[in-house]
């Protein structure tokens, strides 16, 4: 399966919407299936320069682009933690486990420690999503905390785990 990973643009809410409402996706997130075509354009188009986010685009039949991931870095706007961001990613349902994921994180850890000079890098992920927990592990994310009843999934309270990422360059400093 061929892939490419590219910035968002103005024009992809409606590929975002699709994947946010996919069944095998929105469980996983923190959206709900009756998300609006408008609301994910006005997020593209409103995004700040503390946000960055890729999409990870295939070639389907007459070469129509379908995105069938997404991820996206949050640079906190608190002066005194700009240092660090939040992430955030979601793949198609039929491209899990074909490297999608992984290709996505490697951009925004790009981004975050070679563009931005991020030293810390958190996102939360549902305590039982072990796919998903596997991928960020691969990457150097360690589970910092348990946020017990933190969100509803199909209509339970679900825990979540806190994971973070220090920038190998300054792993140095957890010591001191």
């Amino acid at each position: 399966m061929e892939f490419y990973i590219r910035p968002i643009n103005s024009g992809d809410g409606k590929g975002l919407n699709e994947l946010r409402r996919m069944p095998g996706v929105f469980e996983n997130i923190l959206g709900i299936p009756s998300e609006r075509i408008q609301q994910n354009e006005e997020f593209v188009v409103n995004m700040d320069s503390n946000q960055h986010q890729f999409v990870a685009i295939s070639k389907v039949q007459d070469n129509e682009e379908l995105i069938v991931g997404t991820a996206g870095l949050s640079v906190n706007g608190n002066h005194r933690m700009r240092h660090s961001g939040n992430i955030g990613i979601m793949i198609h349902k039929d491209y899990q486990n074909q490297g999608v994921g992984s290709a996505l994180i490697a951009a925004l850890i790009d981004v975050a420690d070679n563009w931005l000079m991020l030293v810390r890098l958190e996102l939360t992920v549902f305590e039982k999503n072990e796919r998903a927990i596997h991928l960020y592990e691969k990457f150097g994310f360690e589970k910092e905390g348990l946020k017990r009843l933190a969100a509803i999934k199909e209509g339970k309270y679900e825990n979540e785990y806190l994971m973070a990422r220090i920038n190998p360059t300054f792993r140095s400093f957890l010591n001191s």
